[in-house]
C-alpha cells in the first residue's frame, strides 16, 4: 500500500450525525469523495447531501433521528441500522451540534440541558454504540468535532464551551480505553468557519472585524476545509494516531 492507498476508504461505512448542512454535510461528501458508503443521522432529511453523494456512485442512507430525545438505546438501534443497511460500520462522526448565546447569568436551567444533551450526552452513547461494534470488529475510527471552545473559553456560550471542553476530555478517555482494540477515537477543533452557528458572530460587525482580524489566514473558514482533516482522521493513514486533537482554524490557536 502506498501512502497515497492509505487515505482512500473504498469499502469502508461511515456515519455522519448532522450531515444535512454545514460542517456534516461537507464531511459526509468528503469521505463518500475518498470512496466510503455514508450513513447519515439527524432531525431532517439530508436530500442535497444525500444527491451530492449518491452523485459519486456511492451508496446512502438516512436514519431519523432526534439527538435532543433520544434515549441510549435508540443510539444502539441506529449502529445496528447502518450495519443492517450498508453491511458494517467503520467510521462515526460525531458531527451534529446546537449552541444557545446568553450571558452566563442568564442562560437558563432549559438550554443548559438542551446544549449538553446534543453536544456531550448524544456524543457519548453513540460513541458506546459504534464502539462497542467497532471492538467486536477489531477496527474503527471515531472522530469527534470539537471547537475552539474546547482550548477557550468564549463570551455568552457557557453551555457550548463546558461541553466541547468535556468532548476532548471524552475522546482522550475513549482512546485510552480502545487504542488497543483497534479503534482509533480523535477529535478534529474547527476554527471559525461560515456555518449556521456562527452567524450572528458574522452578523455584528465589530466582533467579525475582531475575529478577522487574529485569524492568521486572513478569512473564515469553509465546512470544505475540514474535509482532508475529516478523511485522514478515518484513514489507514493515521492508524498511529490515538487522542489526538486536530486545529482546522487558519493559525487561531497560535495568536
Amino acid at each position: 500500500m502506498t501512502v497515497l492507498d492509505a487515505f482512500r476508504l473504498d469499502g469502508r461505512v461511515a456515519l455522519v450525525t448532522g450531515g444535512n448542512r454545514g460542517l456534516g454535510a461537507a464531511c459526509a461528501v468528503a469521505l463518500a469523495e475518498a470512496g466510503a458508503e455514508v450513513a447519515l443521522l439527524g432531525r431532517t432529511e439530508p436530500a442535497d447531501t444525500r444527491k451530492r453523494i449518491e452523485a459519486l456512485g456511492r451508496r446512502v442512507t438516512y436514519l431519523p433521528c432526534d439527538l435532543g430525545t433520544a434515549a441510549p438505546e435508540e443510539f444502539t438501534a441506529a449502529v445496528g441500522a447502518v450495519r443492517a443497511d450498508l453491511g458494517r460500520l467503520d467510521i462515526l462522526v460525531n458531527n451534529a451540534g446546537i449552541i444557545r448565546r446568553a450571558p452566563a447569568a442568564e442562560v437558563t436551567p432549559a438550554d443548559w440541558h438542551d446544549v449538553l444533551t446534543v453536544n456531550l450526552d448524544a456524543v457519548f452513547h453513540l460513541s458506546q454504540a459504534a464502539g462497542r461494534a467497532m471492538i467486536a470488529q477489531g477496527s474503527g475510527k471515531i472522530i469527534n468535532v470539537a471547537s475552539m471552545l474546547s482550548f477557550q473559553g468564549g463570551i455568552r456560550v457557557p453551555a457550548y464551551t463546558a461541553g466541547k471542553h468535556a468532548v476532548v476530555g471524552l475522546t482522550r478517555a475513549l482512546a485510552n480505553e480502545w487504542a488497543g482494540l483497534g479503534v482509533n477515537v480523535n477529535a478534529i477543533a474547527p476554527g471559525y468557519l461560515i456555518t449556521d452557528n456562527t452567524a450572528a458572530l458574522r452578523e455584528d460587525p465589530a466582533r467579525a472585524a475582531a475575529i478577522l482580524e487574529r485569524i492568521p489566514a486572513g478569512r473564515w473558514g469553509t465546512p470544505e476545509d475540514l474535509g482532508g482533516a475529516v478523511v485522514f482522521l478515518a484513514s489507514e493513514a493515521a492508524r498511529y494516531v490515538h487522542a489526538a486533537v486536530l486545529p482546522v482554524d487558519g493559525g487561531w490557536l497560535a495568536r
